[in-house]
């Protein structure tokens, strides 16, 4: 087996060239948590006109889920939410859902991926923004859950004078959830019994 495939289309690919390419893709796969935690840091000095940097406003997110017991899952969601802030300004929680759905939940993906309608309940009405528009999702399984990840964890996190855990502390919570992927396409489907 090579170290590379050999191919330059992949109709012409090999199991000899898939091998070589999965050999390489597991060391790269082990690294993700590692290069989440450090786009994470991207985050740090950008207040976007907030009181505190969208950094220290992801560790308090999950500061706040972490004390409240929260799963480690759900305080891995907590501190990744924003995440995509730097890359996605305009559609930031689609960013985090998707870096996020391979590792979580379908529920808590949806909670991430919708939480931006959820917390413009306490802002879009000055934005000329319907502040109810998380409505359209009302008798959604998640919808009480997703409003309550605002409530008591998202909206109120922008505190500076807050007792934040350092991003430190949630490292071994992200290398844990990032360690198995849960759900994805290039998984197989378990075989029927």
């Amino acid at each position: 087996m090579g170290e590379h495939a050999t191919f330059t289309a992949m109709e012409q690919g090999t199991l000899e060239d898939w091998q070589a390419i999965m050999a390489a893709h597991q060391p790269f796969q082990t690294g993700l948590a590692t290069r989440v935690l450090a786009h994470l840091h991207l985050l740090g000095g950008d207040y976007g006109g907030f009181a505190i940097d969208r950094l220290q406003h992801s560790l308090q997110t999950a500061t706040r889920a972490h004390h409240a017991g929260e799963a480690e899952d759900y305080v891995v969601c907590a501190l990744l939410h924003d995440i995509g802030d730097t890359l996605g300004s305009a559609n930031h929680p689609d960013i985090a859902a998707a870096i996020l759905k391979p590792y979580v939940s379908e529920d808590l993906h949806w909670m991430v991926e919708q939480h931006g309608i959820f917390q413009g309940t306490y802002y879009f009405h000055y934005l000329g923004l319907d502040r109810d528009m998380r409505e359209r999702f009302r008798g959604h399984p998640m919808f009480e859950a997703t409003a309550r990840f605002c409530e008591r964890y998202d909206q109120n996190s922008f505190d500076a004078g807050y007792d934040t855990m350092p991003l430190e502390a949630f490292e071994p919570m992200v290398q844990r959830v990032f360690g198995t992927v849960k759900r994805s396409a290039w998984m197989r489907e378990p075989q029927a019994a």
